[in-house]
């Protein structure tokens, strides 16, 4: 593995900037004199309080829309603010000691790309896409979304110096969009000359399926998104089918061998966790799986407040995922203030055992609707018991006892060789 020391310790709170703080979708667009990024530093505090030491941006680069039709990405949003704006955000991140991490899209631009705009006159310009003029390629069939061609040299310098210009300017790693689509040989082009100006930087690669360990060696990533792990985690808690989540956690080891994944539960692509169980007891059963299996948890900015947003595949079905937040702190009814508890719990326990970024789980228990399992790492370990059953789950120990650490209505610092988890309940067990 190539990753830096520091992702072994980092913990992610993700925020889609334009949508956060009300640039997109806007009646009407905010210029950069109003220093909309900034709005994002007053929620610095909140994510340290959450337990966070890293914020993941989404893309905050010149664009027409979303942000994903990049047109310069040299240039901050004029909807979120200038250079000084992004500047002052690293220096506030940096005296809280948070990380930061960018969101690049180079597998496609947009229309108003300056190279897009020449190339129906000028055959250089129109080099760097895939195609012909007038028969450009498109990204998944998005109207204003050109595919980069991969393959001329010129976009591979353009690619290398962008992504080196932001981490010269203090970034400490990309997400790097639709990764899935570019070759990866183009990756390989690319990473080892970004890294060779900056060896701390981390780079994660948007995969969605496949074989993501033979992914990641190929192009040379440091890490990929884990959308195996996150579909299973609700899927499994809705259907009452703890063999889905088991399967992918032991595909999640597999892959762990090779590479740290990006773990989540949500972020800006899906359907809020909260509105997509069932059940919304079983929000801390998603919960507890994402901060006890390896690899580096990702928090996207309001689960942790219970917040619901349904993702629909229709124009602007995004935005209901992505709302505008006001400033901190926001006023929370009773769920919300369970829901904040639960999140700085979980997330402290995972800060606590720094080991779990390294963990590997394994089945102790397993039945559709009960599950518990052990996260271990060399001789440090916690076992997690799951029950999504309208019956008690029993536990019994086979080797020496346990102490309670965490679970719903779990009496505090209690040593157990056996236990009763309650219909819907769950567990955090540490050997002793």
């Amino acid at each position: 593995m190539s990753e830096p020391a520091w992702v072994e310790h980092v913990i992610w709170w993700h925020v889609y900037p334009l949508g956060f703080v009300g640039a997109f979708p806007a009646a009407t667009a905010p210029g950069p004199q109003e220093h909309r990024l900034r709005r994002i530093v007053e929620w610095f505090d909140h994510a340290i309080e959450l337990g966070a030491s890293g914020i993941a941006l989404g893309p905050i680069f010149a664009s027409r829309t979303h942000g994903y039709d990049t047109t310069d990405h040299y240039r901050i949003d004029p909807r979120l603010g200038d250079d000084d704006d992004f500047d002052h955000l690293i220096a506030e991140a940096r005296q809280r000691g948070l990380r930061v991490l960018l969101d690049g899209v180079f597998n496609h631009v947009g229309a108003d790309f300056p190279r897009y705009r020449q190339a129906s006159t000028d055959d250089t310009a129109a080099r760097w896409f895939r195609g012909t003029p007038g028969r450009f390629h498109t990204f998944e069939r998005h109207e204003g979304l050109l595919t980069l061609n991969h393959d001329n040299p010129e976009v591979v310098d353009y690619t290398t110096d962008a992504m080196a210009h932001w981490l010269a300017r203090g970034a400490d790693g990309w997400r790097l969009d639709a990764a899935y689509a570019v070759p990866h040989s183009f990756w390989r082009a690319v990473l080892p000359k970004v890294r060779q100006l900056h060896p701390k930087a981390w780079f994660v690669g948007e995969l969605i399926h496949g074989d993501y360990a033979a992914v990641v060696r190929d192009a040379g990533f440091d890490s990929a998104t884990q959308y195996e792990l996150w579909k299973a985690i609700w899927s499994g808690l809705n259907d009452g089918n703890f063999f889905e989540l088991s399967h992918a956690m032991q595909r999640h080891n597999d892959f762990r061998q090779t590479f740290a994944p990006l773990t989540f539960i949500g972020n800006h692509d899906v359907t809020r966790i909260a509105s997509q169980l069932e059940r919304p007891e079983h929000l801390a059963h998603a919960l507890v799986v994402l901060m006890t299996v390896g690899g580096v948890p990702s928090i996207y900015a309001g689960d942790e407040l219970g917040y619901r947003g349904v993702k629909e595949e229709r124009f602007g079905g995004d935005d209901a995922v992505r709302p505008e937040f006001g400033p901190p702190p926001i006023p929370l009814d009773e769920r919300g203030v369970a829901t904040w508890a639960l999140h700085q719990y979980l997330v402290g326990l995972r800060r606590r055992h720094p080991w779990l970024h390294s963990a590997s789980t394994s089945a102790l228990q397993l039945d559709n609707r009960q599950f518990v399992y052990r996260a271990s790492n060399g001789d440090r370990a916690l076992i997690v018991a799951l029950n999504i059953d309208d019956k008690p789950l029993q536990v019994r120990l086979d080797s020496g006892s346990a102490e309670v650490v965490a679970g719903s209505g779990a009496p505090p610092q209690e040593v157990i060789r056996e236990l009763t988890v309650e219909p819907h309940g769950w567990r955090i067990l540490q050997p002793v």
